[in-house]
């Protein structure tokens, strides 16, 4: 049975018109307050209703392009008459779905460059699920929409994370909308008009922090085009109780981490471990903090087994109940995947078996595993085996089970390395999530009659 308009929440029927009545529009939803309903549904409305569109072109994530957009359509009454073409695959494949009949084209991200190239760009209606992927005003997917932003009518940006690194990713977001109209139309404009220098050497400058007021400035500007809504707001959620589960090296194993981190440099007689400047040397210290280390010729060299006991002894506490593990590097997955009985979350079938109770250590990639998969029938425990200095990653990958339809109460578990960069990465996190919550609070759309 199809689920119909009278399904919808307020808050998404608030959405719906917002999206209506804004050629341009920001939809800041956290994660599990259905973005993806909400815009199909405005979609749909622009397009058999008040005949404002007829052709739409849909921006996602390459998993969510292949499955999620359209299988919603499919679920939905109001939305039978949606027509969609996925046009990701191979260049013909692509060429072949954008020539097809439909109201609806979806494409990921990855190929935002070929289609301007290739000159499909007829649309009178672009959605960026993800609009945080296009923080960099320097990446080759924001040039190339930006330069072929003035043909559409209408633009919606979704996302859950709308500054996952601070304010200043913000620019390029709101310009690809609104194409510098709130925001000014150059980066260097906007760091003057509300930033100043932080890190620095000389005159090179490698951050910005907002001046006084700047955060309550750039909302004001932007909050004609956005709504942000928090998941705790305005759905009933279960609760999430976040936990750290600290483990130790000896004395030998943190000598080597020091070394490293003080020398950037660890020799072995098969491989030395070079750290070439600050990065990699982050990179290489939480590989360490995970137990294990690429050399210069990119092979492995394992030192501890301490997040590996820990993740046993998780696992055990859990009772045989499904847990969804990350992990940070293919080393990570390998030694995991030798010590226990897992299964990669990759193809549907994966997602599939997952959310019907058939896999009992399931195992995943933040970056593979992120926006728009829904993973909360499966299971309620996250244990995070190596950590990402990534707030958008970590957010939305905490949020496969932490969403609206999860009935239990979801354990996020933190494996940290004491004394390593692992206490850092999670206090960059924490004060990171601060500074959006901040953003998100203050455009937040305050309705009367929500359902909480």
């Amino acid at each position: 049975m199809k689920l119909s308009r009278d399904n919808l929440h307020e808050y998404q029927k608030y959405g719906v018109d917002f999206i209506i009545n804004n050629p341009i529009s920001a939809l800041m939803l956290e994660c599990g307050l259905g973005k993806t309903i909400t815009t199909l549904t405005a979609v749909s409305d622009l397009m058999y209703d008040y005949f404002e569109i007829s052709k739409v072109l849909i921006i996602a994530p390459l998993r969510v392009g292949l499955s999620v957009w359209k299988q919603e359509c499919d679920k939905w009454e109001q939305l039978k008459y949606l027509r969609c073409s996925i046009a990701i695959g191979s260049a013909d494949e692509r060429e072949k779905a954008l020539k097809a009949d439909a109201d609806i084209y979806i494409i990921n991200r990855e190929n935002v460059e070929w289609l301007v190239s290739s000159g499909h760009i007829d649309f009178d209606m672009v959605v960026i699920d993800e609009l945080s992927s296009f923080k960099s005003h320097q990446s080759k997917r924001f040039k190339a929409l930006r330069k072929v932003r003035p043909k559409f009518d209408r633009i919606v940006g979704l996302t859950g994370t709308p500054a996952p690194n601070g304010l200043i990713d913000l620019w390029a977001e709101i310009n690809l909308l609104d194409m510098g109209e709130r925001l000014g139309r150059y980066i260097t404009g906007f760091r003057d008009e509300y930033f100043k220098p932080d890190k620095r050497n000389g005159a090179i400058v490698y951050s910005y922090k907002p001046l006084v007021n700047a955060e309550k400035r750039i909302y004001e500007k932007i909050s004609d085009i956005c709504i942000s809504m928090k998941a705790t707001d305005y759905i009933k959620m279960p609760e999430r109780i976040d936990n750290i589960y600290e483990v130790e090296m000896n004395d030998k194993e943190m000598k080597l981490y020091r070394k490293l981190e003080k020398e950037m440099f660890l020799p072995f007689a098969d491989g030395d471990i070079d750290a070439v400047n600050a990065a990699s040397l982050s990179n290489k210290l939480l590989q360490l903090a995970n137990g294990a280390v690429y050399d210069e010729n990119q092979n492995v060299k394992k030192i501890h087994n301490r997040k590996l006991d820990a993740l046993e002894d998780l696992i055990e506490a859990s009772n045989g109940k499904s847990v969804l593990v990350y992990y940070g590097y293919k080393h990570d997955k390998d030694r995991i995947a030798e010590k226990f009985n897992i299964r990669e979350i990759r193809t549907e079938r994966d997602i599939c078996d997952w959310n019907n109770g058939k896999i009992q250590i399931a195992l995943a990639h933040p970056a593979s595993c992120g926006h728009g998969l829904n993973l909360q029938r499966g299971g309620s425990t996250i244990i995070w085996f190596g950590l990402t200095w990534s707030l958008e990653l970590y957010q939305q990958a905490n949020a496969r089970l932490y969403r609206q339809g999860q009935n239990n109460t979801v354990v996020v578990h933190h494996i940290v390395t004491k004394g390593t960069v692992d206490e850092d990465v999670m206090t960059a996190l924490n004060d990171k999530d601060m500074g959006q919550a901040s953003l998100m609070e203050a455009i937040k759309a305050r309705m009367e009659g929500i359902y909480k």
